[in-house]
């Protein structure tokens, strides 16, 4: 199993470190040629969603990454790459709208706002989730389902193929947020 992590900016480089944990082969796609080669799933991480929706398309890469997704390669969006994926985010235009969730960016404020909590996640159970400058989910639609909350808030969620989370799970010990992916892959 490869897994490609589009590695234009934002926390890339962790989901790279947790896979390796996992021992679980994995590249870096940083430009348009990088989608041609084979993987098996394809993670968005954290970052600065704007950058990065505005990266993907001056490099030609929104239609490719769209098409894979669509045909059902399984996808993990982490804080902006839940930004990415949504079909509707509050107050900006959506970026590849693959998945039925409709989103708040920053909705828990600035860096300053970040936060460090316990929840359970639907079928893993108890993990540690780090937000910072995170979004949440609004509401889900279609055959979404909703995999974790927070306050009341929706922070995980999943349709087919994609799996997305407000959170951080890259940047905690905790592997099994990265294993509920893989299992989706396999």
């Amino acid at each position: 199993m490869t897994i490609g992590i589009l590695a234009l900016q934002g926390a890339f480089a962790e989901h790279g470190y947790i896979l390796d944990k996992l021992g679980v082969d994995h590249f870096e796609i940083r430009q348009k040629k990088d989608l041609e080669r084979s993987f098996d799933g394809l993670i968005l991480p954290g970052g600065e969603s704007t950058v990065m929706g505005k990266l993907l398309d001056e490099l030609g890469m929104f239609e490719s990454i769209r098409k894979k997704i669509q045909a059902g390669m399984p996808v993990f969006g982490t804080c902006a790459g839940l930004i990415l994926l949504a079909k509707e985010v509050e107050e900006e235009p959506s970026w590849l709208a693959t998945m039925s969730i409709r989103v708040k960016r920053n909705a828990y404020g600035r860096q300053l706002g970040s936060f460090y909590t316990q929840q359970e996640f639907k079928g893993v159970g108890i993990i540690p989730m780090s937000f910072i400058r995170a979004p949440y989910i609004e509401n889900v639609y279609d055959d979404t389902e909703i995999l974790a909350q927070v306050d009341g808030k929706i922070v995980a969620a999943r349709q087919k193929n994609q799996l997305v989370t407000a959170f951080h799970p890259e940047v905690t010990d905790n592997l099994e947020v990265h294993r509920y992916f893989l299992d989706i892959i396999e």
